[in-house]
């Protein structure tokens, strides 16, 4: 059961980072643009992160089984679609549904683990869950060099969306004899309104960011960004009104008031705008401006996902009496990063000892981040406002990324002059853009630090039972 489960999760997980490194055999394929590639890569986690909340609900009006194979389905059709797409456009199309496939699916994974398990064969299950989601980021960045290297069939990026189709088809057999059925129990209910205002509001901000450059940012960009702020502040009213009706808001005003909360969602916003644009910019850099293949692009990401993964995973193990201050260290380790890593790529290489350097000391500063922020926000949070507090930093996390990819994808092909393929002025512009884009990461790492700083503040003044339950609240 636990095999099928988190066959599941890796797919999904899969899908958010093979992307990555396949855009430009896309682009150059499907004679793509530039916000093009960008929608590709955000459309699938922008619907992903929108439908969460609505996809855990849906396993607990419907059963959990039931919708984890509806997922599993539509995930699949649409990585097969994604895989023959002739054209950019059925290609953003299907990534877009193909996210709300796995939004759909993945929320049961955790709650059918949380609902099956007992005992030491829950912690066995949860490290395992851990296990892949550190494992599955890096999987998808070297999976996706490998495929598109092999060109297999002559196919190109093209694998990288038909893998999920074999394994789907093995999940949804599957299931049925090993997942056992489970009543549904209808304790939550859908927030249609929410969501009806929450979807355009995020749609209206990300979309002009995208296409403003290519379009040479006419007024429509600036009044839809308006417009979707507008949206958003619409949306914290209807909030509000459906929370005081006794309904179940998408976003619970009553989370919003726990003092952890506010420091740790900006805090996390900050770190995952600039790892969304790290890791989509440094994808195009290595291979349209460096001409490097799939598979060493996808290697030189290996460092910093190995390390993200290894960190994060071990953390706990370090003296409790330093936790408070691991998310606000772990930050300034990314400023560091990310300015050795502008240094790096500064002359159009990417063979220098201080790269590889940042590389792991990014990979170290986003595993000590991640984890403890995390915990650390859910601090002052109710029990029985958990589940909600829970959904709302993981959306917050995947528009976090979403919001990154168009900003600093935006940003780099600002700046990124085009000259003929695989020559020295090419990696040059390439290299100056990458740079540019890496000090403004840090620049905003560093906001985040300050975040985590008055997090660790929080914590720091929490009592000893509240320490235990934040710890407990990374495993569960």
């Amino acid at each position: 059961m636990l095999a099928v489960l988190l066959l599941g999760q890796f797919m999904a997980l899969l899908d958010v980072t093979i992307v990555n490194v396949a855009v430009p055999a896309i682009g150059a394929d499907l004679h793509a643009s530039g916000a093009s590639l960008q929608l590709v890569v955000g459309g699938y986690t922008v619907t992903y992160a929108m439908l969460l909340i609505t996809g855990a609900r849906l396993g607990d009006l419907y059963g959990r089984r039931r919708m984890y194979l509806w997922g599993a389905a539509i995930f699949t059709v649409t990585s097969l679609v994604c895989g023959i797409a002739p054209d950019g456009a059925l290609l953003i199309g299907a990534r877009l549904v193909q996210g709300a496939g796995a939004a759909v699916m993945v929320p049961q994974i955790i709650s059918v683990i949380q609902m099956r398990f007992e005992g030491a064969a829950r912690a066995t299950a949860l490290s395992a869950y851990g296990v892949v989601l550190s494992v599955g980021a890096l999987a998808g960045l070297v999976l996706g060099g490998v495929l598109v290297n092999a060109d297999l069939l002559g196919a190109s990026w093209r694998p990288v969306f038909l893998v999920n189709v074999p394994l789907g088809a093995l999940l949804m057999a599957l299931v049925p004899r090993l997942v056992p059925a489970d009543a549904p129990r209808g304790t939550r209910r859908l927030d249609a309104a929410g969501l009806a205002i929450a979807v355009p509001a995020v749609s209206l901000v990300v979309v002009p960011l995208v296409l403003g450059h290519e379009a040479g940012w006419p007024v429509w960009t600036y009044l839809c960004v308006a417009a979707g702020v507008a949206l958003a502040g619409i949306f914290v009213l209807v909030e509000r009104n459906v929370a005081a009706g006794g309904g179940d808001p998408l976003l619970d005003p009553a989370v919003l008031r726990a003092p952890a909360i506010a420091p740790g969602i900006s805090a996390l916003t900050c770190m995952q705008i600039a790892y969304g644009g790290f890791m989509f910019t440094l994808a195009i850099h290595l291979q349209s401006g460096l001409g490097d293949g799939a598979l060493r692009a996808g290697s030189t990401f290996a460092p910093v996902a190995a390390v993200f993964g290894l960190v994060g995973f071990y953390w706990r193990r370090l003296p409790q009496r330093v936790h408070h201050l691991l998310s606000s260290a772990g930050l300034v380790l990314c400023v560091l990063a990310y300015l050795g890593i502008a240094a790096g790529f500064h002359d159009g290489t990417q063979d220098g000892p201080l790269l590889w350097a940042a590389l792991v000391v990014c990979g170290i500063g986003m595993g000590l981040t991640l984890s403890p922020l995390l915990a650390q926000s859910l601090l002052h949070v109710p029990p029985a406002k958990a589940a909600d507090a829970s959904g709302v930093l993981t959306t917050t996390m995947q528009l976090g990324q979403v919001i990154g990819v168009a900003a600093f994808g935006t940003l780099y092909f600002s700046l990124a002059t085009p000259f003929p393929p695989h020559s020295l002025a090419q990696a040059h512009s390439s290299a100056h853009a990458m740079s540019s884009a890496a000090v403004w990461m840090a620049v905003l790492s560093a906001v985040g630090a300050l975040f985590g700083i008055a997090l660790s503040r929080n914590v720091r003044r929490a009592g000893k039972t509240d320490i235990v339950r934040y710890e407990t609240a990374v495993g569960e």
